[in-house]
């Protein structure tokens, strides 16, 4: 076994005599997004490497540690990529994204509504869990899965289930042609009128972005594809064609959030992330709320508001048959301080706390940070 692998795997033993809490901790970018952060901390970054590269089989397995940004590097001088688009979110602080923290953070790009979730794309995983057993889960194939499909429940699950040691992603090859249309004075209804009209047309649609930029209602609508899809796509759509040269860095900005949309936030608003179906309407935001920036077809609203409109959002969100969660606080360097699993079904509940029980029965990993339910 690995010399890392097996201190870290000693570590929670011993957490688990001592009934010691643990912080599982990658390269911290995402520390901003939690309800509270508690625990010794496990560092996974000296669990490094990509195990097994396969180009032909669009197949990479990687330890947990491995820096995000190392594996996209190689995976582009391949001609492939990570399709989901995930954000890094280093920011001012410098913190790295690993591989490990995108599968149990389970956040995608602007390309999520067309591509896929990080979970879409995980394979194989392996863990150690709550009884300091090592684990694996899946494979290196799309049809391995006979039974739970656990692989696939460490998206998103935020360390809470187990310390994610290694995984096996499906990669795909970068597509032949990009282009990104603009289309300016298109209000936010109209933009979700088009989106949905265009969604239901076989279009390389790939990635969209509502936004008043400069004070100007704006349609971004990025295709991937078949040079000729694309080309077909551009005649038929109308709007201005851009330059994908011109236009890569700002879909990186929109994806990092970095776009001045985001950056402009006042000392009292927070970042809120609004997940409703596409065609859902316009939302009727509270008083002195400004409109939101659209992605995903219709399927993402980011709202900036106060704290003390929390409860608002959560009830138009769920009016619209979706959810909102407070994605960033007040400063950067706060943490969220809300509970980002929060539903409202019990059975939903009761399911959460025995595959609590089950993974994690001395509950050591990262407790309190997604709920206070676990």
């Amino acid at each position: 076994m690995d010399a890392a692998l097996h201190q870290i795997q000693a570590r929670v033993r011993a957490a688990i005599a001592e009934q010691t809490p643990l912080r599982i901790c990658g390269g911290g970018s995402k520390d901003f997004h939690a309800m509270q952060l508690q625990g010794d901390i496990v560092d996974t970054c000296s669990l490094t490497g990509i195990v097994s590269y396969e180009p032909s089989e669009l197949v990479v397995t990687v330890k947990a540690g491995t820096p995000l940004a190392e594996l996209e590097a190689v995976l582009a001088a391949q001609g492939q990529c990570l399709a989901f688009e995930p954000p890094h979110f280093a920011g001012s602080t410098n913190r790295q994204a690993t591989v490990g923290g995108m599968v149990a953070a389970g956040w995608s790009g602007p390309a999520r509504a067309s591509a896929g979730a990080v979970r879409d794309f995980v394979l194989g995983i392996e863990i150690i869990n709550g009884k300091a057993e090592l684990l694996r889960f899946g494979g290196t194939v799309m049809k391995n899965v006979a039974g739970y499909d656990v692989s696939r429940l460490m998206a998103g699950s935020w360390g809470t289930l187990g310390l994610i040691t290694e995984v096996s992603l499906k990669v795909l090859p970068v597509a032949p042609a990009e282009t990104t249309l603009r289309f300016d004075g298109v209000s936010q209804a109209e933009a979700l009128q088009r989106l949905n009209l265009w969604g239901g047309q076989p279009l390389p649609l790939n990635a969209s972005c509502w936004v008043e930029d400069a004070g100007v209602d704006t349609l971004y609508v990025r295709l991937r594809g078949a040079v000729a899809a694309v080309d077909a796509a551009c005649r038929s759509m109308g709007g201005v064609r851009l330059d994908s040269a011109q236009t890569a860095g700002d879909w990186q900005a929109c994806r990092e959030q970095q776009l001045p949309w985001f950056t402009t936030r006042t000392a009292t608003e927070c970042l809120w992330r609004l997940s409703v179906p596409q065609t859902a309407p316009v939302l009727a935001l509270p008083a002195g709320v400004a409109a939101p920036l659209v992605e995903w077809h219709g399927g993402l609203r980011w709202v900036k508001a106060p704290r003390a409109a929390g409860a608002s959002l959560h009830q138009i969100a769920q009016a619209a048959g979706g959810s909102a969660l407070l994605f960033r606080a007040e400063s950067q360097e706060q943490i969220s301080a809300e509970a980002i699993f929060n539903p409202n079904n019990q059975g939903v509940v009761q399911i959460h706390q025995q595959l609590k029980q089950a993974f994690d029965p001395a509950g050591i990993f990262n407790p309190g940070r997604t709920s206070a339910l676990f």
